[in-house]
């Protein structure tokens, strides 16, 4: 049975993880069917990768106002846990507005215990209005609705008892059972005062994203969450740093507009960008593949085999 994702920092083992293609983006003009989806995570385990991720939306829309698809996040992570052996399986990050605390612990025990301990319950405060607004969700005070939300989730994958009445959220004797059968990594994605406090507090790691190279900008970040682990009493060895990289294949350029940092460089010259995100003390990075195909994937596959040559 597989152990339970450790999260102790491991400067030149650096854990690396992929993003699932389940969003139209990431297919030929629709959304990827699931034969898709679980190819590509099969394949992912087979080259060795440790993980897999999921974003958590129910679309994306446009300024233009085109709306373009996605698969439900937790049903794909429960189908990936289900037909995969060895890869842990995360959520970058699950939206706490769309789930009841409570249920989403459950979920999440469950999930763990099919997987035999792969889980990685990433979480988040939410972001994209369009989507709130489309189905009923309440958009005001997403932190201080997140701040609740961490109180219930965390403590129930501990296995507490938990009473918690807060002005968006309230358990009243909650509790998980059975209780979860292994450590559930509890995620959290994180930039700003409160929230990288929120995160140094409750979670076991922690994600930045997305960069190309890494450079000064992801130094300040990792600088700010060291400052806020410090705050909250916390050592660098209690939480893992997790980061997002957008790699492009420069022989293969993606249709859709990117603005953001991506990193376009050959096998040999990712490679040494992947040793030197280890060298910050980077735990788990998580590529974000453009175009996101099999292609892509064994092209990191072999920066990987590079370094392990080395």
């Amino acid at each position: 049975m597989p152990c339970a994702p450790q999260w102790a920092p491991r400067l030149a083992l650096v854990k690396i993880g992929v993003i699932l293609p389940a969003a139209e983006v990431d297919g030929e003009g629709e959304t990827p069917q699931w034969r898709t989806t679980r190819s590509f995570a099969l394949a992912a385990e087979a080259h060795g990768l440790d993980s897999v991720w999921m974003f958590d939306h129910f679309f994306n829309r446009l300024p233009d106002g085109t709306t373009e698809g996605m698969h439900e996040a937790w049903t794909i992570v429960s189908a990936v846990l289900a037909v995969t052996e060895r890869i842990e399986v995360g959520t970058l990050v699950m939206c706490s507005t769309f789930r009841n605390p409570g249920l989403l612990a459950k979920m999440a025990a469950t999930a763990d215990a099919v997987s035999g301990g792969r889980l990685i319950l990433g979480l988040g405060a939410g972001w994209h209005d369009p989507e709130y607004d489309a189905f009923g969700f309440p958009r005001d005070r997403r932190l201080a609705r997140f701040e609740e939300y961490l109180r219930i989730v965390v403590p129930l994958l501990r296995g507490e008892t938990v009473s918690f009445r807060g002005r968006y959220h309230g358990v009243d004797r909650a509790v998980l059972a059975p209780p979860p059968a292994h450590h559930v990594p509890v995620l959290v994605a994180a930039d700003g005062p409160r929230m990288l406090r929120l995160a140094a507090r409750h979670a076991d790691a922690w994600n930045t994203a997305w960069y190309g190279e890494p450079g000064p900008a992801l130094r300040d970040a990792l600088a700010a969450f060291d400052a806020a682990l410090a705050a909250e009493g916390g050592d660098r060895a209690s939480v893992a740093r997790t980061v997002g990289m957008v790699v492009h294949d420069p022989e293969h350029p993606v249709d859709h507009d990117d603005e953001g940092p991506a990193f376009d460089g050959s096998v040999a010259e990712l490679a040494d960008a992947i040793d030197a995100y280890a060298a910050l003390g980077v735990d788990h990075l998580i590529v974000l593949l453009q175009p996101l195909t099999e292609r892509s994937l064994d092209r990191l596959a072999l920066a990987i085999a590079r370094r392990d040559a080395r």
